[in-house]
């Protein structure tokens, strides 16, 4: 089978001549010991990195880019991954000034700006500090920017054809792999108490914020699929190790029926549609994975007790990316991650519908003996 050929029999629970692999994200550090050189990917740090090249020129931007490109598919042929992620974050803004090597404000130095510094140790890239400061959220002010999002949906017109990017992208690889392409993403922002709040005092706002995610996601899709695109990578994190950050009932009367308009929408452009999100789902799991129409679920939190097993028996049309738990690679020995690693490829065997990999982010300071012992695991026994 090609990549694609296995993937695509998974999603349609057909057999497959080995078990399909993808991880879900790396950290620059956990790339770097794979290729063997330093690696174009990651979160924060490839933010700063875009940041400092912008700042060093056109030319230094473009090899950036080239690099990143390089890098992304490097990684994914090097682990034999099935589905391919060719894209990681960015940043497109230029700083206004540089502080230091890992240090840059952008904006208005006289009057609105902001300083970002980047930690090597964790690749995190942070707002430090800003002016004026930020002002904590009120009712008032989310509906002001609810409202300005309304009036900008208004006039959202999305291309007829998908980023020469990312057309590129598939022509080149969308024939033998399934490239991966992020939309769809529905969230209710957790970051600040306000909107906790509003979820159970204003639903009526939380219910505006999440129509405009739910049109301008469905509005992007025709030209997704026009591109080949067959999975659309969604989502949005909503959940701790204990639970959702809403309640049953929210979840229920706020996320369920745009998730399944997104859903539909997918479906009618023949696109699958895959939902994330980390920790402990199982308290909406009938709904999220159940009432959505939602086709397959990444970033499975098994820490948080999304047990592939149990997944499997509850839903048993659902896809499943993921399971090996990066807190296992980061802080386990080596047996713990060869014992959980065998433990999803012998329930993906068992199963199937199951994408084996790491549910989420490989750190930065990931024991590299424990790195290599997943990846020989994967090698040894799919």
């Amino acid at each position: 089978m090609t990549p694609r050929e296995r993937v695509l029999a998974a999603f349609q629970h057909k057999p497959t001549d080995k078990v399909p692999i993808h991880d879900v994200g790396f950290s620059s550090y956990a790339a770097s010991i794979i290729l063997g050189r330093e690696a174009n990917v990651g979160g924060g740090i490839q933010r700063w990195r875009e940041s400092k090249a912008l700042w060093e020129g056109e030319d230094a931007h473009k090899e950036y880019l080239e690099k990143n490109n390089r890098d992304a598919l490097d990684l994914s042929m090097a682990l034999d991954h099935d589905i391919l992620r060719l894209q990681y974050w960015r940043m497109s803004e230029k700083p206004a000034q540089k502080i230091n090597e890992n240090t840059f404000l952008y904006g208005d130095p006289e009057k609105n700006w902001r300083v970002m510094r980047f930690d090597p140790d964790t690749e995190l890239y942070q707002i430090t500090d800003q002016y004026p400061p930020a002002a904590e959220d009120t009712f008032e002010s989310i509906e002001k920017t609810i409202a300005a999002q309304e009036r900008s949906l208004e006039n959202y017109h999305p291309a007829t054809t998908a980023s020469p990017h990312t057309q590129s992208l598939m022509d080149k690889y969308g024939k033998n792999w399934v490239v991966r392409v992020g939309g769809g993403g529905l969230g209710i922002s957790y970051k600040t108490l306000v909107w906790l709040e509003a979820i159970a005092v204003r639903p009526d706002l939380v219910a505006r914020h999440l129509d405009v995610q739910t049109e301008q996601a469905i509005k992007a899709l025709p030209a997704i699929a026009a591109a080949g695109v067959k999975m659309i990578f969604g989502g949005g994190d909503f959940a701790s190790d204990h639970g959702p950050f809403c309640s049953p009932e929210s979840f229920h009367e706020l996320m369920l029926p745009r998730l399944k308009r997104i859903s539909d929408a997918c479906h009618k452009c023949g696109l699958y549609y895959l939902f994330a999100s980390d920790g402990n789902l199982w308290s909406v799991a009938d709904d999220l994975f159940g009432n959505s129409g939602v086709d397959g679920f990444y970033e499975v939190d098994g820490r948080a007790g999304m047990d592939l097993r149990k997944l499997r028996e509850r839903f048993p049309r659902l896809i499943l990316i993921g399971n090996i738990s990066s807190h296992t690679l980061h802080t386990g020995t080596k047996k713990d991650v060869i014992r959980e690693t065998m433990s999803c490829l012998d329930e993906a065997r068992r199963s199937g519908g199951i994408i084996v990999g790491v549910s989420n982010y490989i750190l930065s300071g990931t024991p590299e003996e424990n790195l290599w012992a997943m990846i020989e695991t994967i090698r040894e026994h799919r």
